[in-house]
């Protein structure tokens, strides 16, 4: 692994750490990009890398975008993201989880974790219990938020797939508009549910073909494999499984009018999204079209911090308000003659000091 100052995604990082325990076979990289508007809060990924500095390179943007999505989210939190290195059997022990909960609770509160890729909703109940600095716990009582925040993703997508397809499709509903979603997981999955209910058009498709082609079948929707689904021809392409697909090749695929999904740094370099751009094709930032899971898990953090429970409405009321950044941003864009993910870095870098 290369000194991670000289790495392309280094951001001026406020920290970067290794963390290794040999007893329980953790390996593990936590990410800090900025603290400047509270502590950083973003999700553990689970994930076998190829190489360590894919791992490092995953650690390092993912906290970058965790800061600017706290910030446009009018959250009071910084940007944090943490990786554990899973080997190819992906072997996920209690010992391991306990040493990663003992490391997050040694930084002192500088970063909160909750749940992302490979991570459940009963590992945080486990990392719990070495450190109160952790978010997407199960929620007791029916009316307060809580638990796996994908859910809350997957709403805050469909609002700001609503507003997106009037801004560029002038419709004012979903009934009959073709989304063609990449990775039915908790998020892509809730999501084509939430659009299924609209009426929209719906093409799946999954790297668990099986799991995409049963959810399919559940919503009369269209399913192929995931070498086609970049290439369907739809209205509205939403990615909702890993990053970095837009580069020169995936911008070439796309047949679609919109970008809309929750995968997390869909550009693969800067340069992807003015590309995006000057093929017409209108791009929902995805640190704020996906931002409902961490407004779910940083509102029930504070809330816990203060005795008491969040209370779910105001997450929904949060929500909505999703679609009023991805239109000011779009105007912006229009107005600026610059893409729609310039505009929001933009807003970010400066609500974080950058």
């Amino acid at each position: 692994m290369s000194a991670f100052w000289n790495e392309p995604d280094f951001d001026d990082h406020e920290l970067v750490e290794v963390v290794r325990d040999r007893a329980s076979g953790l390996t593990a990289i936590i990410a800090l990009h900025s603290t400047h508007l509270g502590p950083g809060a973003g999700g553990t990924r689970f994930w076998h890398y190829a190489e360590p500095g894919d791992a490092l390179r995953d650690a390092l943007r993912l906290s970058r975008g965790m800061s600017y999505k706290n910030a446009m989210a009018g959250l009071p939190m910084g940007g944090g993201k943490a990786v554990i290195l899973a080997d190819r059997n992906r072997t996920k022990t209690p010992a391991m989880i306990a040493a990663f909960g003992d490391a997050i609770d040694a930084l002192g509160g500088r970063y909160v974790t909750a749940e992302d890729v490979g991570i459940s909703e009963a590992d945080m109940v486990a990392v719990a219990q070495r450190t109160r600095f952790v978010s997407g716990l199960p929620a007791t009582d029916g009316g307060a938020a809580g638990g796996d925040p994908g859910p809350f993703t997957a709403m805050g997508i469909y609002h700001g797939i609503k507003a997106a397809a009037a801004h560029k499709l002038g419709r004012a509903t979903l009934d009959g508009v073709h989304v063609a979603i990449q990775g039915t997981g908790s998020v892509g999955g809730g999501l084509a549910r939430l659009l299924a209910r609209d009426g929209a058009r719906l093409t799946l498709a999954d790297a668990d073909d099986a799991r995409a082609a049963a959810l399919a079948g559940e919503l009369g929707a269209a399913h192929v494999s995931t070498d086609q689904i970049m290439g369907t021809a739809c209205d509205v392409f939403s990615p909702n499984a890993l990053g970095a697909i837009l580069d020169d090749a995936g911008i070439a695929r796309l047949d679609c009018q919109v970008v809309a999904g929750g995968a997390n740094n869909q550009l693969a370099r800067p340069e992807h999204g003015p590309a995006l751009a000057a093929r017409g094709i209108l791009y929902a930032p995805d640190y704020v079209i996906n931002a409902g899971g961490i407004i779910s898990v940083t509102l029930e953090y504070l809330a816990r911090e203060n005795g008491a429970q969040c209370d779910i409405n105001e997450v929904r009321k949060r929500l909505k308000q999703i679609p009023e950044r991805l239109a000011g941003i779009w105007a912006a864009a229009e107005a600026e003659g610059r893409s729609s993910d310039q505009i929001a870095d933009a807003m970010a870098q400066k609500l974080i000091g950058r």
